[in-house]
């Protein structure tokens, strides 16, 4: 298959794009970084740049369209909700219409962050309720893209993995800060799925494979807060435990509402896909290994232009 894969720098897409390219062509859209590799075809563009949608994909002639790119750094929505809007909403709005026009399948990725995590144990029929701009914007934009392109499938995640600059998941935030022996703040009271971004690649890659449309929530069966998480972290890299500090998410000073409980269930998908989605442990052990196998070094060195970059804190 031919795959397209936009945000092919972020978290998500940078992985995808490498896990993908074992055995498919991959053609990976990044714009604000650059990246060099020879893992796949790396093709840079401006999605709001007017003519960058329809030449990327007359240029890839993709089979199927993985969305990735997003304003996904939750305080940036707050602070530029415009741009939100225009990167959230009216980017996969046209790029749906256009995917579907052209008769390629679309997969567009959304959050969990869309439930108010009042309650928890949401399910794809249960009503939304976004707290934050980028919360809003992820919801809106699952509402234009199924109209656009009633076939396509729409992906709910949370996920944790290694990034290009090693500063985009939570996983690593508590690794590299407990391996610098910082004292760092771990959530008792915000739950999570979160799967591991490799792991959440090949899932993508059986959805499509198996011709779902419509929407479903692809994250881990197994759900902990993010203080849990730190101590996992912890344990399985045998790092300090005590250096993370139980906190409430209120006493965190984060500018926008974080849901406190975005537990979701799975048992949509793991009918169509015929297993229950992963759990932890295993993601963790996977996470490891990745890291005993030098895999941050190499994300890092694709990074042409890492002087460029400006750090953000996971939360």
């Amino acid at each position: 298959m031919r795959i397209l894969v936009t945000g092919a720098s972020g978290l998500l897409g940078l992985n995808l794009a490498l896990e993908a390219a074992k055995d498919h062509i991959v053609f990976g859209l990044t714009h604000s970084h650059s990246l060099q590799t020879d893992a796949f075809q790396v093709i840079e563009g401006d999605l709001l740049e007017p003519g960058t949608i329809e030449r990327l994909l007359d240029q890839t002639q993709p089979d199927w369209v993985i969305h990735c790119a997003a304003l996904a750094i939750v305080d940036a929505c707050e602070a530029d909700p415009e741009r939100a809007r225009q990167l959230n909403i009216e980017v996969p709005q046209k790029l749906a219409q256009h995917v579907a026009r052209g008769g390629a399948r679309l997969l567009h990725v959304s959050t969990d962050a869309v439930f108010d995590g009042q309650r928890g144990g949401y399910t794809e029929e249960d009503e939304t309720n976004p707290l934050s701009v980028y919360a809003r914007t992820k919801r809106d934009s699952e509402q234009v893209v199924a109209a656009a392109d009633p076939s396509a499938i729409i992906a709910r995640v949370n996920l944790f993995g290694w990034s290009l600059l090693g500063k985009r998941s939570l996983g690593e935030f508590f690794v590299y800060n407990l391996q610098a022996g910082k004292q760092v703040m771990g959530f008792t009271d915000v739950y999570f799925c979160p799967l591991l971004a490799n792991d959440l690649a090949h899932i993508f890659i059986r959805m499509l494979n198996a011709g779902l449309s419509g929407l479903y929530h692809v994250v881990s069966s197994e759900c902990l807060t993010k203080y849990e998480f730190g101590l996992a972290i912890a344990r399985r890299f045998g790092l300090d435990e005590s250096l993370i500090v139980p906190t409430s998410v209120e006493e965190s000073g984060l500018k926008a509402p974080r849901s406190p409980k975005l537990t979701l269930r799975t048992d949509r998908l793991a009918a169509a896909l015929g297993e229950p989605l992963p759990t932890l442990s295993p993601a963790l052990d996977r996470f490891y290994q990745l890291y005993q196998q030098g895999y941050p070094q190499r994300l890092r060195a694709m990074a042409r232009d890492s002087h460029h970059q400006t750090e953000s804190k996971p939360t």
